[in-house]
């Protein structure tokens, strides 16, 4: 049963995050935002929401080991599986702006994550403070550099403007409800399975929850590469990474404090992620700049599908 609640937990999650995204743009649009904020801050938000949800249910159930493994897992998977996958089905082309802005920052907050962890192995409400006032640094720059750059959003759909106040708040209904409890069915179920497997919390989380919560952007990934459209930006994962770790954690340990309570998480899982973001650098350089092509793409998941074996085998 416990495979079950995990399966229905994350299609609920799935659900909700969609019903979410789509209210999230409709009121925007209502309340005049422009299409570049909408894109970049709420739409952001909203698509980290069953994250926040499973991180923060998590913290708040005793399970801090899932709150972490979540979110440290969904970044190792962002790279390795997703980006391997769809740089093996089609070759990406990587914007310049990436090590720039994107990269740098996102290294910064890992190995920030890593240093707050490692002090006290708990992360507090001011470190969670200091990680969502950067991620709010970070945004209002992304916007300024977007705007003198004149990039247009073309991913926000337009009918959303014509939505009902009705539709409006019944769409937001519906995805707080399925995010509630597909969050709780979703770590009641992971709690349940590691012990029927006889493996930790962390092992769950860092691997099966993480995939999970990765499978929509997946998808969308290998739909767009197979019907050779632009299938995911970079710079998009990147930012991903950034919510997870600054958005989902930093607002989590400010409601309730993350303990590290598997000292594989510090020894093992984190190393995992920190090397996965800065092995993006020299693959994005050499031995072809700025292409991400299939051999680069079959390094990655290679190297992802060595983390799930070891993590399982320890």
């Amino acid at each position: 049963m416990s495979i079950v609640w995990v399966v229905l937990g994350l299609l609920l999650l799935v659900v909700g995050g969609e019903f979410l995204v789509r209210a999230s743009v409709a009121l925007s649009f209502k309340l005049k935002i422009s299409k570049l904020v909408i894109g970049m801050t709420v739409v952001s938000f909203a698509t980290s929401a069953p994250e926040l949800l499973v991180s923060l249910q998590a913290a708040l159930d005793g399970a801090p080991d899932i709150a972490l493994g979540n979110v440290i897992g969904s970044n190792i998977a962002n790279i390795g599986l997703v980006l391997g996958i769809t740089a093996i089905i089609s070759p990406l082309t990587v914007d310049r702006g990436f090590y720039k802005l994107n990269w740098p920052v996102m290294m910064l907050m890992s190995v920030v994550l890593y240093f707050f962890l490692r002090s006290g192995l708990v992360l507090d409400f001011w470190e969670g403070a200091a990680l969502f006032t950067s991620l709010v640094i970070f945004l209002v720059v992304l916007i300024r550099n977007s705007a003198k750059d004149d990039l247009a959003v073309d991913e926000l759909d337009d009918d959303l403007e014509k939505t009902s106040n009705f539709k409006m708040i019944l769409w937001l209904l519906i995805g707080a409800a399925a995010l509630y409890f597909g969050s709780e069915w979703l770590v009641n179920g992971a709690i349940d399975l590691a012990t029927s497997l006889g493996v930790s919390e962390r092992v769950i989380s860092v691997t099966m929850v993480a995939i999970g919560t990765s499978v929509p952007e997946l998808a969308a990934s290998v739909i767009a590469a197979l019907k050779k459209e632009k299938a995911i930006s970079l710079g998009n994962l990147i930012g991903s990474n950034i919510f997870n770790i600054a958005c989902v954690l930093g607002l989590t340990s400010m409601i309730e404090p993350i303990k590290v309570m598997s000292s594989e998480i510090l020894t093992s899982d984190i190393f995992w992620m920190l090397g996965f973001s800065a092995v993006l650098i020299p693959l994005v350089f050499l031995p072809k700049q700025f292409v991400l092509g299939r051999y680069k793409g079959a390094i990655i998941f290679i190297a992802y599908a060595i983390f799930l074996v070891t993590t399982f085998t320890k």
